[in-house]
């Protein structure tokens, strides 16, 4: 499955802060992605937040088209929430207030892939 790992440009000095905005993250109900018509477009399979000195990163495993799983991100009340809790903590400011700038913010922020590797995943034999 791929990952995407976003970055965010914090003010130095309040890492403690901004582990408390994530702390409290609501996840959606569904990792499900809709698509057009309600199908299922993309899924988002997991995340995690890092954080030392001014830089935090967001890494995402997903399934499916990644522009689809910001667009959907950019919808959910946790991310927006967490967004907004962020903006006195960000050094450089993220333009999420809609869904084309969380989309382009999301696109700004991405880190580029160097490499990326992992085992199949199937189920376990009993």
């Amino acid at each position: 499955m791929p990952f995407a790992a976003l970055t965010y440009d914090i003010l130095p000095g309040h890492e403690d802060e901004v582990a408390e905005v994530f702390s409290g993250f609501r996840r959606p109900a569904s990792p499900d992605v809709p698509g057009e018509a309600g199908r299922p477009a993309a899924r988002i399979l997991a995340t995690a937040v890092f954080i030392r000195d001014s830089t935090l990163v967001r890494v995402i495993e997903y399934e499916g088209d990644l522009t689809v799983v910001a667009r959907f991100m950019a919808s959910q009340p946790g991310v927006r929430e967490v967004e907004r809790r962020l903006k006195p903590f960000l050094r450089t400011p993220r333009d999420t207030g809609d869904e084309a700038g969380f989309v382009r913010t999301f696109q700004n922020s991405l880190l580029r892939c160097v490499t990326q590797m992992s085992v199949p995943r199937t189920p376990a034999v009993s």
